[in-house]
């Protein structure tokens, strides 16, 4: 069996990240990744997807993003990005590589792969994102539904429902983003349980992501927030406004119920839908860890800060919210990948001291 310092799992732009702050420090991570490149999730969006931040805060450490750096990159742009910074990033990077479960070991962790080989390891960060874990929530009847029912994950582009009668579930940006392209070919409801939110895309002549950075919200710490983290606005330039007042789409309250092909709303109207397609988001996507005990009954991790909280040498990048608005971000994995790779490093140091066994499970 192979014998490694850090397993990174996943080769999108949270294990990027988290390879390179371990090898700043030393440390000789290998990076697996499922796919055929190491592009993560990116490929996988639909075609039209464009960043809310400017080029200028979407780079990873190590490499700026190029070119104009006030324009709004798209998908192909990002792909090519990482692939880029993939090839420059002095790690072994093994693609076509699926870790399907993580055990506790003497000395660390065993992973076990798809292809029935198993890989030691000192230390794990898990870098794995969301994108193979669509959250389809339990909407009232759509078990039922005669339609069809996609999730965001599904859609590329809008060519496929034109001519349709299309809802589309959500009120974040990638819902409100696909509604409005779909609305140029199809007749297409935005429907969420909340009010869209809107947040200008500039200001006084500066991108919102530079009044982030300038105001420190961008980096405040989840804690500061008393209760729960506030929904994100939708970022918008004012074509979306535009395109909910002109109806194209329009917005309602989410349907109440689902009879057949005919959905009911709120004021008690029906009417027949082709496709409702879910733009609910994602959740962490680590089923692996689940033979570690590492996660919740609802298979999210149990960590503080992205340190586990149940096994020494376990450690998450790229997690919403783990420490702020931009953890789970080009602009602010980077960040939090740093942080995190330290720890790993500290931790090695300490197990390298205190003998076999240091990894294992936390107690008490």
């Amino acid at each position: 069996m192979e014998h490694i310092d850090v397993a990174v799992i996943g080769g999108g732009q949270s294990g990027l990240a988290a390879a390179h702050s371990l090898r700043a420090l030393g440390l000789t991570p290998v990076v697996l990744e499922a796919s055929e490149q190491a592009a993560g999730s990116w490929p996988g969006y639909y075609d039209s997807l464009t960043l809310f931040s400017p080029a200028a805060h979407s780079s990873l450490p190590g490499m700026p993003f190029g070119g104009d750096p006030a324009r709004y990159p798209h998908r192909d742009e990002v792909v090519a990005y990482l692939l880029r910074h993939a090839d420059r990033l002095d790690a072994d990077i093994r693609t076509r590589t699926r870790v399907r479960e993580v055990r506790a070991a003497d000395e660390g962790f065993t992973l076990s792969l798809a292809d029935g080989e198993r890989v030691s390891a000192r230390a794990v960060v898990a870098a794995s994102g969301t994108f193979g874990r669509p959250h389809r929530p339990g909407l009232p009847g759509l078990d039922s539904f005669a339609g069809k029912v996609l999730h965001a994950a599904d859609h590329r582009s809008p060519e496929p429902y034109a001519g349709q009668r299309v809802v589309v579930v959500g009120a974040g940006n990638s819902a409100v983003q696909i509604a409005a392209e779909l609305a140029e070919k199809a007749r297409v409801t935005l429907a969420s349980r909340h009010p869209v939110r809107f947040a200008r895309q500039c200001t006084f002549g500066r991108d919102l992501h530079w009044w982030l950075t300038r105001t420190g919200l961008d980096v405040l710490p989840v804690g500061h927030f008393l209760n729960a983290p506030p929904r994100q606005p939708v970022i918008d330039d004012g074509r979306y406004r535009a395109s909910i007042a002109a109806n194209a789409p329009d917005q309602r309250p989410l349907f109440t119920g689902v009879d057949g092909a005919k959905v009911t709303w709120a004021d008690g109207s029906t009417e027949e839908v082709d496709t409702v397609l879910l733009a609910t988001g994602y959740r962490p996507d680590l089923s692996y860890l689940a033979p570690l005990g590492a996660l919740d009954a609802h298979g999210h991790p149990r960590h503080h800060e992205g340190m586990s909280l149940t096994h020494r040498g376990l450690a998450y990048v790229g997690l919403e919210w783990q420490r702020s608005l931009s953890s789970n971000s080009l602009r602010g994995v980077g960040r939090d990948a740093a942080r995190t790779a330290r720890r790993i490093a500290a931790h090695l140091a300490r197990e390298h001291e205190a003998g076999p066994g240091a990894g294992g499970p936390l107690r008490g």
